[in-house]
C-alpha cells in the first residue's frame, strides 16, 4: 500500500514522502496513529499543492531575509556602556542589548539568538556583528559602543 507520511517515521521516511509499506503495517500502525494517510489521487494532488505552496513561502522568506540584510548593511546601532575609572569600559555588551538598541532605534526586531558574537564586547569602539537572518542569508550590523 502506498502511504503519504504526515510525520517523520524512523527507518521509513520523512514527513511528506510517498512510501510503499505492507498493508497490515499501514492499517495497524501508520493510519491509526495518524503518522500517514493513504495515497489516493486526491491526497497526492493535495500533497503536490502543499509542496508548491511551501516552496513559494520559502522563496518569499528567503527574499525578505536578503532585503533585510541589505537594509541592515546601511545601518549602525549605538549602544551606551558605563565607563569605570580612567575611561575603561565597565561590563560588556550582550546580544540582548544589541537587539534592544536596534528595536529602539529602527523600530524593527532582531531575535537576540540570531546575533552572532564571537566574544562579548568589552571595549568602546565600532564593531561589525554577524546576524543570521535565514539559513542561507547572513547580514552584518555595525555596532558603535559609546560611553554613557
Amino acid at each position: 500500500m502506498k502511504v503519504i507520511l504526515l510525520e517523520d517515521v524512523k527507518s521509513l521516511g520523512k514527513k511528506g514522502e510517498l512510501v510503499n509499506v505492507n498493508d497490515g503495517y499501514a492499517r495497524n500502525f501508520i493510519l491509526p496513529k495518524k503518522l500517514g494517510m493513504e495515497a489516493t489521487p486526491k491526497n497526492l494532488n493535495d500533497l503536490k499543492l502543499k509542496k508548491a505552496n511551501d516552496d513559494k513561502v520559502a522563496a518569499q522568506l528567503l527574499q525578505e531575509a536578503k532585503d533585510f540584510a541589505a537594509e541592515m548593511e546601511q545601518q549602525s546601532v549605538s549602544v551606551k556602556m558605563k565607563a569605570g575609572e580612567g575611561g575603561k569600559a565597565f561590563g560588556s555588551i550582550s546580544t540582548k542589548e544589541i537587539a534592544a538598541a536596534y528595536k529602539e532605534q529602527y523600530k524593527k526586531e532582531i531575535d537576540k539568538k540570531k546575533i552572532v558574537l564571537p566574544e562579548a564586547i568589552k571595549n568602546f569602539g565600532a564593531y561589525e556583528v554577524k546576524v543570521k537572518l535565514h539559513p542561507k542569508v547572513s547580514g552584518v550590523l555595525r555596532v558603535k559602543v559609546e560611553e554613557a
